[in-house]
């Protein structure tokens, strides 16, 4: 049987493929945007949830530069679904694009894109987060978080920095910590929370 360990590499050097194949980086470029990695694939802790989720910044949000990017990356064989939604006009100050992407291997990825205007809010946050995280892993927390997204039964839903946060933060070890963190700090706010 597989190992989390070797789940974890598999998907890791598949996501990177991906995100060439798909054109992730030259089709954004296309339009003058800087692109960044950021969320699991990023900080090397992509398990079982398979996405990858990018932040694109340019210095104007346009919707048509922005359909033109992800238009390019639609086109490849096996994307399966692509969303929309235009947060230009909130904090967030961004265009957000959801894709779904079904490999050789009939896995279903989600692809995230968020167009980000380069100044606002949330500028560098999410690239920050990822940083402070890579920094602060330990071989130790770097296991136990790969080993707790692995043994989350599939279907629940435990986000990345509550993964992060429980292990990092509140020094969870185990399955059985980590529900009580999360139950202890369900409804805390974690897009500000850095390690």
């Amino acid at each position: 049987m597989e190992s989390y360990v070797d789940v974890a590499a598999r998907n890791m050097k598949r996501a990177a493929e991906l995100v060439g194949s798909l054109g992730l980086v030259e089709h954004w470029k296309e339009i003058g945007a800087e692109i960044n990695l950021v969320g699991s694939f990023s900080t090397g802790l992509l398990v079982k949830h398979l996405d990858i989720d990018l932040h694109v910044y340019t210095e104007i949000l346009s919707v048509r530069d922005s359909f033109a990017a992800v238009a390019g990356i639609a086109s490849h064989k096996g994307v399966q679904h692509v969303e929309f939604s235009d947060l230009s006009d909130t904090e967030e100050a961004c265009f957000e694009w959801h894709l779904t992407y079904r490999d050789t291997d009939g896995r279903d990825w989600t692809v995230d894109m968020i167009h980000i205007l380069r100044g606002s809010a949330f500028d560098g946050f999410a690239e920050n987060m990822a940083r402070r995280i890579s920094e602060t892993l330990t071989d130790e927390t770097r296991d136990t978080i790969l080993r707790l997204k692995y043994e989350t039964p599939d279907g629940m839903h435990i986000s990345g920095p509550q993964y992060y946060a429980a292990v990092l933060s509140g020094g969870v070890r185990d399955y059985e910590e980590l529900m009580a963190w999360i139950g202890k700090h369900r409804d805390d706010n974690l897009i500000h929370w850095l390690p």
